[in-house]
């Protein structure tokens, strides 16, 4: 065999040996991106476009809106779904909002979310109804890229580019 196969082969080995431990590329967690569209049609519709998109399956983590209104109740809840151990087995998380606005930023899900895949080093993206973010508040979340959609088309699309990205 000859030296560049050998070094190919031993390569794609490596890199096998580097994704085996993680079973899902991203974690998609989030509640629901409009009133109509429920947490989990959410974060299922952003994974059909990532798996159309060549993706493989992800982790779903669909979070009810309620959880979003106390910080505490978000941690509580977080730690029931086991959620920082099923992020760092992922590579990526996608977070899913209705909105991203400065003025509600500290309080949200969002914020939480963005914040635990920062100190774990783990690349957060984020797909929202509606993005009034500007850059300064999107890097301080570390955020990747926000993509918007408003309806389930437009989350499948939204999947579909992330795919791309991941």
């Amino acid at each position: 065999m000859p030296a560049d196969t050998r070094a190919a082969a031993r390569l794609a080995r490596d890199l096998n040996a580097v994704s085996e431990g993680i079973p899902h590329i991203g974690l998609i967690a989030g509640g629901p991106i409009r009133e109509r569209i429920s947490a989990a049609a959410s974060v299922s519709a952003i994974a059909r476009g990532l798996r159309s998109g060549g993706a493989p399956e992800p982790d779903l983590c669909p979070l009810p809106l309620q959880a979003s209104f106390t910080p505490a109740g978000m941690r509580l809840l977080l730690e029931e779904l086991a959620f920082d151990a099923r992020m760092r087995a992922c590579r990526a998380l996608i977070v899913c909002e209705s909105a991203l606005q400065p003025s509600t930023l500290a309080a949200s899900a969002t914020f939480e979310l963005a914040t635990r895949a920062r100190q774990a080093g783990v690349p957060a993206f984020a797909v929202t109804g509606e993005n009034g973010l500007g850059s300064f508040e999107a890097r301080i979340l570390d955020l990747q890229a926000i993509e918007q959609a408003r309806g389930a088309r437009s989350l499948v699309a939204a999947g579909e580019r992330l795919a791309r990205m991941l």
